[in-house]
């Protein structure tokens, strides 16, 4: 049986992650999970939290990636995978859940493509709850050596890759009609960040 593909740094932080979803996540029905890539937190969130319908996307090119472990998923709330380039406006997805969560994804993008994401949430009334998970910057300085590192490598596998600062990302979210509830210090640094609105 071909190895599935695989991610340790998913493999290192679903377990804390899960610890807030069962939380923050017990009264919400759907998550829009945006840039899936191996499919670890998709299976394992879907799995862990049965009340949840999980809707694993990501760009067209790297389905190839996400299927394969999707497919061998044995629950009936794991929703087929979805070709989503955030770039493309309007989102080929008719009606958003009442969640989006997002993991090491922000840092990865082009600033364009975030700004493009938060600009698709402004013109949508969904989601309700928005979960960034990963590294950021406050007030442009880095929060640990080890953070400093990760984007100067960053840097070295792409120029429109960097650690974002979470002040652009706020500004963002508020101009979309979302307001911080939560910042959560996670493990490796990172973090998970939580906004709603009414």
């Amino acid at each position: 049986m071909p190895q599935l593909p695989f991610s340790q740094a998913c493999e290192n932080n679903k377990g804390h992650i899960l610890l807030q979803l069962q939380r923050l996540l017990a009264q919400r029905e759907q998550v829009l999970e945006i840039g899936s890539g191996t499919g670890q937190h998709a299976t394992w969130f879907a799995a862990h939290l049965p009340h949840l319908r999980w809707q694993p996307t990501d760009m067209q090119e790297n389905l190839g990636v996400l299927r394969p472990r999707c497919n061998e998923y044995q629950g009936e709330n794991l929703l087929p995978p979805l070709a989503l380039d955030v770039r493309a406006r309007p989102w080929p997805i008719p009606v958003l859940a009442d969640t989006l969560f997002t993991a090491n994804s922000l840092h990865i993008m082009p600033w364009g493509a975030v700004e493009e994401l938060f600009a698709e949430l402004a013109a949508r009334a969904a989601p309700e709850t928005l979960l960034v998970y990963g590294p950021f910057n406050y007030a442009g300085r880095y929060t640990s050596e080890s953070n400093a590192r990760f984007d100067q490598w960053l840097a070295e596998q792409s120029a429109h890759s960097a650690i974002r600062d979470f002040e652009q990302v706020d500004a963002l979210a508020r101009a979309a009609g979302f307001q911080l509830r939560e910042d959560n210090a996670m493990p490796a640094n990172n973090r998970l960040l939580v906004w709603g609105r009414d």
